[in-house]
């Protein structure tokens, strides 16, 4: 069973996955395989040097990630063009690590962690989507605290991706992360239960 995750921006994901990773959910985080596709030696890293140039590598051969953003920021043509050499490279190594552990255990959970998962439209290759919500002024407030931003930086960050509400309309199901740590693991644990109930089912 395929599962995608995702939320906005200081959603707390990341503490909704590593909370079904305890309860036994296999974990495939797509901002982890994001930074493996550009490894010295793999196939995408030569197509972003061969695109944009040798300047975006380091002399031992890694990415350069600051000469590449310099290249694409704010040029959304460039942009586009980065992410139709990632994008694919990434999803690729993420449908077969789902396949190497569904050969394993034809019964596992499989979770997908994908901060875009709406915005780049991956929803309908998941059985479902779970999404981790808080409210867009909890966002803002952990953002400030987290990152020292003022409200405005931190408004401009979630801005840039698709409104909370909106995902929280989208999903199969939600994960409200507003309150204690105490609160979601009880969330996330009646979760684990229905997915698990679906799995027999």
């Amino acid at each position: 069973m395929r599962i995608g995750l995702t939320g906005g921006i200081a959603c707390g994901k990341s503490t909704v996955a590593a909370m079904l990773v305890e309860r036994g959910a296999r974990l495939v985080d797509a901002d982890q395989v994001a930074r493996e596709v550009v490894l010295p030696g793999e196939p995408a890293l030569r197509a972003v040097a061969e695109r944009f140039g040798q300047a975006v590598l380091h002399d031992d051969g890694t990415l350069n990630r600051q000469a590449l953003g310099a290249i694409v920021f704010g040029q959304e043509d460039k942009r586009r063009e980065l992410e139709a050499i990632l994008h694919p490279a990434i999803r690729q190594r993420m449908r077969e690590q789902m396949e190497r552990w569904e050969q394993e255990d034809p019964d596992a959970i499989i979770i997908a962690d994908i901060p875009l998962l709406y915005e780049t439209g991956q929803q309908s290759s998941y059985e479902g989507v779970i999404v981790v919500y808080v409210p867009v002024t909890v966002q803002r407030e952990r953002l400030m605290s987290r990152n020292g931003l003022t409200a405005k930086e931190a408004d401009n960050r979630i801005h840039l991706q698709m409104d909370i509400e909106r995902k929280r309309e989208l999903a199969d199901w939600v994960i409200n992360n507003s309150g204690s740590v105490e609160h979601t693991r009880e969330l996330v644990a009646k979760l684990w239960d229905e997915l698990r109930q679906s799995r027999k089912g």
